[in-house]
């Protein structure tokens, strides 16, 4: 929802040291609400960004409580695949029931081109030892996205096809 200002509302998931988040409040005039499940990312993020206009919260975007419709942009990089498919699906459309009708997500993550399964095999392997990630292997979010209402407008790829960065939009 845009404030008595007209400024957007943004939600920022698990950024981590806030590099994306200094970046785009130096760019913005948003309201941003950056969340993060750990408290040491979030004391890097706003050492980073700092910004008065941002709210962090440390906690579980599966828990979390969103306001309904409340935000213009959402961003999530390398954040999806940190999700089995149950939690992934449940965190997708708790978020699209904090969109506004025509919001925007930007979305950053990985790609399984055939020659990097044993890459992301191995990374899935390091993250679980060393955060206690659950999920063993890359989930496409892409129809759960789509399942919420949220159509994909733009798409680049990287790295021959291993990263991706995607803009969609909630057209309801």
């Amino acid at each position: 929802m845009k404030e008595a200002s007209g400024a957007t509302r943004a939600l920022i998931l698990g950024d981590g040291d806030g590099r994306f988040l200094a970046r785009f409040a130096a760019r913005s005039e948003a309201s941003i609400d950056c969340i993060d499940s750990s408290a040491r990312m979030l004391e890097l993020a706003r050492a980073r960004a700092g910004d008065s206009r941002v709210r962090y919260s440390c906690g579980d975007a599966l828990t979390l409580s969103f306001a309904p419709a409340g935000y213009d942009l959402i961003a999530t990089h390398f954040f999806l695949d940190c999700f089995d498919e149950r939690d992934l699906e449940r965190l997708i459309e708790r978020v699209a029931g904090a969109a506004q009708s025509d919001a925007l997500w930007l979305i950053s993550e990985f790609r399984q081109p055939r020659w990097a399964t044993p890459l992301l095999k191995g990374l899935y392997l390091f993250f679980r030892v060393t955060t206690g990630l659950k999920t063993t292997r890359l989930i496409d979010h892409r129809p759960l996205l789509a399942k919420h209402g949220f159509r994909l407008k733009r798409e680049e790829t990287s790295r021959f096809g291993l990263l991706a960065s995607e803009l969609w939009l909630r057209s309801q």
